[in-house]
């Protein structure tokens, strides 16, 4: 939340100073830039709010949990992303189609300073909500740090189409929009390709997993894992083991070697939300 906070307020006053800037040096690819830098406070309140319900603890209704409402704040994203980016392109093109060399503004040097400023602050609101995303395994989060990467990205566009303009091709200033339009959708779908995966139960990925395995082997009780399945449950990952104990053991203690190795896997993945452990008997070597 803190993150998302911070997020809010940097985007009104960029997308603010890049309108303004915009405005003031008549360039159609920094006002593009601006509804871009305007759009990433709406799907900020969008991550916050999955976030919020995601965060709910299980109920009657719920029994697993409200993990996957994170899942569909990140699918509301994409969508919005993609429809603010078509937008842009389709305005781009318009511009295009329309005008010439002789209509088309050439931008003022005040663009592209704005730019320049925009890529720096992004780039760094990026990396800043990837880190904070990484750390508690939020999906939606993440997403919203590459919505800060495709905004530093769109802003690289609308400097190169800027500089282009005022060095004699004011052509160059509606076609960076088109470029721009082109990251947002790019970026959009990952973030929806991403999301659907874990609505349906993606396992995690190979690494992981087999360090789950491995942890489990270091249990000298433990003889193999017999089955392994892993599912994504929006931020969090579900973990069904199968192992494999002396045939020989009573019932309380195989009990207590899959206990052994369920709190294992908890303790050192904490993205797992449960692990069940079941056990199957394998003869003793004698």
């Amino acid at each position: 939340m803190q993150v998302s906070i911070v997020s809010i307020a940097v985007n009104l006053l960029l997308s603010a100073f890049k309108l303004a800037a915009g405005l003031i040096a008549r360039s159609g690819a920094m006002i593009s830039d601006a509804v871009h830098s305007a759009s990433d406070v709406f799907s900020t309140l969008i991550v916050m709010a999955g976030i919020s319900i995601s965060g709910k603890k299980s109920d009657r209704e719920h029994p697993y949990g409200h993990e996957r409402m994170e899942c569909v704040a990140s699918i509301l994203l994409a969508i919005f992303l993609l429809a603010t980016g078509i937008g842009i392109g389709f305005a781009a093109i318009e511009k295009l189609l329309n005008g010439s060399s002789q209509t088309i503004a050439i931008p003022g040097k005040l663009a592209l300073i704005a730019a320049i400023i925009s890529i720096v602050v992004k780039e760094g609101m990026y990396w800043y909500t990837r880190k904070a995303a990484k750390k508690i395994h939020s999906g939606a989060l993440m997403a919203d740090a590459w919505h800060h990467r495709s905004d530093a990205l769109s802003s690289v566009g609308a400097f190169i189409g800027i500089l282009g303009a005022r060095m004699g091709l004011p052509i160059m200033d509606p076609l960076a929009s088109v470029i721009i339009c082109i990251f947002i959708a790019k970026a959009s779908i990952d973030i929806f390709r991403d999301a659907m995966d874990k609505m349906v139960d993606k396992a995690c990925d190979s690494e992981t997993v087999d360090r789950m395995i491995f942890l489990a082997l270091s249990n000298p009780k433990v003889k193999q894992v017999d089955e392994m399945r892993t599912r994504m449950f929006g931020a969090r990952s579900y973990v069904d083991m199968e192992i494999a104990v002396d045939e020989d053991l009573s019932l309380k203690e195989a009990h207590c070697i899959a206990e052994e190795v369920h709190l294992a896997v908890e303790q050192a993945f904490p993205q797992v939300k449960h692990c069940m452990v079941h056990v199957n008997p394998q003869a003793s070597n004698r």
